[in-house]
């Protein structure tokens, strides 16, 4: 669909988000969790977690929206559309948060749907489609609630690492799911039309960029593994230079390798060492074996099989040079999810109407978008994150960027409103 194409009808003209009331219902979700350090704090399942869900439930209850819980633990108000055989538009976040987390993050596209139903409500302005928001159970930890719906969840408990350390049973009763009828949370092909997700970027490059909005082009895979360098320990002052097999000069190579792999390889991936150990540690011992982590993301699939297999390379080349034993362990990886090329046209005309800059770009951190995108149409929203922070205390959005994502929310939703499943 082009720019020109573009008619929003009379009716929605009118329609505007609230950015008073946004913001206070930003500042008073704020509030649940927070730290002394300006920190939030609501993990998924805690006292706080549950808090926040209450408070957002009464707040859509007040909005004469109905209210429920699936097995899965998501909170999900639905509006009725005038042709109720039609799929929903869906949109939603999280509420939950890391240990130090900020405002932000998950809470902004949980709180700009709330504000797309009321500035629904309050207009009575019928849509054709059914608009559900949904608050997904546990994104930082678990991912349960996406995964729930979309009919990923496994159905091994064991599989779930909890934030608190409970079981995934009994977490999941404490806000309302059923670890029983889990499978009751996955949701038919046909029940939703799109989900759009608003989030902040967490990255700086919409700052960069001095652009309002970001037409998100899907959200990247994952390849993570172990690598183990395995040398020969050894005393540092009696063992001559050139008689050692140190692991950690040999790790170094590995590190500087997997950084110029992201730097020279085509596309725009990301690669990174985060997580190195060695042994033995001590300061007058040549070090006998390193433990690394290394993270490969990118949108396309294709470009992160090429990252593995030049890595892989890479590897073979340190060990033959360093005579040091390079293995390395494939840890999991997460299949990339490419936004619907439809969604990002509607998301990027509603931008350019409104008279927002904006510009297409990856995201590179997950989110529950990334699930809902396996089954049915997704698109994402960003606004930028100030230095590219996210996930501490010193997250921040003004409301000017907030409530230009929420106008773009709404007008996008409105859109796809008159645009899918026409009559």
């Amino acid at each position: 669909m082009s720019l020109s194409a573009y008619a929003e009808p009379k009716e929605a003209q009118r329609l505007e988000p609230n950015g008073l009331r946004l913001l206070a219902a930003l500042e008073a979700m704020a509030e649940v969790g927070a730290q002394p350090d300006g920190s939030i704090c609501r993990r998924g399942f805690s006292p706080e977690d549950r808090q926040g869900r209450e408070l957002l439930g009464r707040w859509l209850r007040e909005a004469g929206l109905s209210v429920r819980v699936d097995a899965a633990g998501n909170l999900i108000a639905r509006r009725e559309g005038l042709e109720p055989s039609l799929p929903a538009l869906v949109t939603g976040s999280h509420l939950d948060t890391v240990p130090t987390g900020g405002r932000y993050d998950g809470t902004l596209g949980v709180i700009a749907g709330l504000e797309v139903l009321r500035c629904l409500q309050e207009s009575n302005h019928p849509l054709r489609h059914p608009l559900e928001l949904v608050v997904f159970a546990d994104e930082e930890s678990t991912m349960v609630g996406c995964k729930g719906m979309t009919g990923r969840a496994s159905a091994d408990p064991a599989a779930y690492a909890t934030s608190n350390g409970e079981s995934i049973e009994r977490n999941l009763a404490r806000i309302g799911g059923d670890w029983a009828h889990l499978a009751s949370a996955n949701r038919s092909d046909h029940a939703i039309a799109a989900f759009v997700e608003l989030h902040v970027e967490q990255g700086g490059v919409l700052e960069q960029r001095q652009h309002d909005i970001g037409v998100v082009q899907g959200v990247v895979g994952q390849r993570r593994f172990t690598i183990r360098v395995n040398g020969q320990a050894n005393h540092a002052g009696t063992t001559p230079m050139d008689e050692r097999q140190d692991a950690l000069v040999a790790a170094s190579h590995v590190v500087l390798a997997v950084q110029q792999l992201a730097a020279l390889h085509p596309g725009d991936p990301v690669a990174t060492v985060g997580k190195l150990e060695v042994w033995p540690n001590a300061a007058n011992v040549v070090p006998g074996e390193v433990v690394m982590s290394v993270d490969l993301r990118d949108l396309s699939a294709d470009v992160l099989s090429g990252l593995e297999g030049d890595l892989r390379q890479r590897l073979s080349e340190v060990e033959a040079r360093s005579g040091c034993r390079v293995l390395i362990e494939p840890q999991f990886e997460v299949k990339p999810t490419p936004a619907a090329p439809a969604l990002m046209q509607t998301i990027a005309d509603c931008a350019a109407h409104l008279g927002y800059s904006a510009s297409p770009l990856p995201s590179r951190a997950s989110h529950d978008a990334q699930e809902m995108g396996r089954r049915w149409p997704m698109g994402m929203i960003f606004v930028p994150s100030h230095r590219g922070l996210s996930h501490s205390a010193a997250e921040y959005t003004s409301l000017e960027q907030c409530l230009a994502g929420t106008s773009v929310l709404l007008a996008s939703l409105l859109k796809l409103d008159q645009d899918l499943n026409p009559g």
